[in-house]
């Protein structure tokens, strides 16, 4: 068999993992020709990578929920709610009664640790009392929608004016001193892109010498090459593009540490492994000594966490807390899951691919915006791509059997 034959093959037998790049990249391509090159400007791609923060940890802790075959409709009002909470914590207490004049080190961790009991609550009705929890996660919808009316009442926008907190959602990285060389240009970003691909290249190789240990099945070494080139040149024209600008932003930071952390525990850990196997067969899983419902609390409760987690990054984007805050969040994360390879019959699904599958809907989102689309068709193209990842899905699963 010939190269390109190779290549067909495994684009075949992949197609599941290959298809959200693809699409990534086709939708990427069309608008940066039908907007000129704005689309893919410096200045464009960091806001798109900013925008897309706070939806893409959100899509994490969704893909981890829906591989245990369960789903969370109450991450969006909660991630609104407990960014509120937040506000309400540095807030001044002379200028808004409910001001708690907390600093910004002690607000975090009090948000994160709420929004990991609020987790656990709806693990509790789903593990415990058996409740589907399609009705607790609206339950709690419903619940966390009227509390941030209830915290927003007085003032309806509580504004943030905490510059630490602020710069979470707003400011970058600091870089190195300028030496003359590439004016310009944010030279620590380089930097850390090209530790990126040096880390990258090393995993990659290591992971392949484990598999060809235990006569697992591998890539051709021009395959291998070729993948490895192409990542590399990928993370590298994503690096130059964002180092044009200002350089890395924060929320980058807190995104990209979020993926690792979850990628390692679901690749690499005893802890990973279980989950899948929940979703694959609960009842085979307990059979085997698991506990599901051991692995449902944590599982919410990281949903809780990075519930917080997302709300603090939308404020402190915006800057204050607001009524409106958290609408559809939990619809997008859904959504970003689903374009990101997770399986609605569960037990199958990668982090990485929920990253992949928020900057495929933010960057639908941000081309239409800059080619003066509606938001009604916006909302129609949206809709479609979501149900052609789902189609996608089964027939995939069908084809496979």
């Amino acid at each position: 068999m010939g190269f390109f034959g190779t290549a067909r093959k495994l684009m075949q037998q992949n197609i599941r993992e290959y298809g959200m790049y693809i699409a990534l990249f086709v939708i990427m391509i069309i608008f940066t020709i039908t907007t000129n090159g704005t689309f893919i400007s410096s200045r464009n791609i960091v806001n798109l990578v900013n925008q897309t923060g706070y939806i893409a940890v959100l899509a994490i802790g969704m893909t981890l929920i829906i591989i245990i075959r369960h789903i969370d409709l109450s991450v969006g009002f909660l991630a609104g709610f407990l960014g509120a909470i937040a506000a309400l914590g540095m807030a001044d207490s002379n200028v808004i009664a409910a001001g708690m004049n907390l600093p910004v080190y002690v607000v975090i961790p009090m948000t994160l640790t709420l929004g990991i009991l609020a987790g656990l609550i709806t693990a509790f009705l789903v593990a415990q009392m058996q409740i589907p929890s399609f009705v607790a996660s609206l339950a709690g919808w419903l619940i966390y929608r009227g509390a941030i009316l209830v915290v927003t009442e007085a003032t309806g926008t509580i504004i943030i004016n905490d510059d630490t907190f602020n710069a979470i959602g707003n400011g970058f990285i600091p870089d190195i001193p300028d030496i003359g060389i590439l004016p310009g240009i944010h030279k620590l970003t380089l930097i850390l892109g090209v530790v990126a691909i040096i880390l990258m290249i090393f995993n990659e190789i290591n992971d392949r010498k484990k598999k060809q240990t235990y006569n697992f099945e591998t890539l051709p070494t021009e395959m291998f090459a070729i993948k490895l080139i192409f990542i590399s040149a990928i993370i590298g024209a994503v690096t130059w593009v964002l180092a044009g600008y200002r350089g890395l932003s924060w929320t980058a930071v807190v995104v990209l540490a979020v993926t690792l952390i979850y990628h390692f525990v679901m690749s690499q850990t005893v802890l990973g492994r279980h989950i899948y196997a929940i979703g694959g067969n609960p009842d085979a899983a307990e059979l085997s000594g698991i506990s599901v419902k051991r692995l449902i609390y944590v599982v919410f409760g990281s949903m809780g966490m990075l519930s917080a987690l997302s709300g603090i990054l939308f404020a402190s984007r915006l800057q204050s807390a607001t009524t409106t805050a958290g609408t559809l969040f939990e619809l997008d994360a859904i959504a970003a899951a689903y374009v990101g390879g997770v399986s609605a019959a569960g037990g199958v699904g990668k982090v990485i691919g929920s990253i992949i599958g928020a900057l495929v809907m933010t960057s639908l989102t941000s081309g239409m915006n800059l080619m003066g689309i509606g938001i009604s068709y916006q909302y129609m193209v949206r809709g479609a791509v979501l149900a052609a990842a789902v189609i996608f899905d089964v027939a995939t699963r069908n084809t496979g059997k």
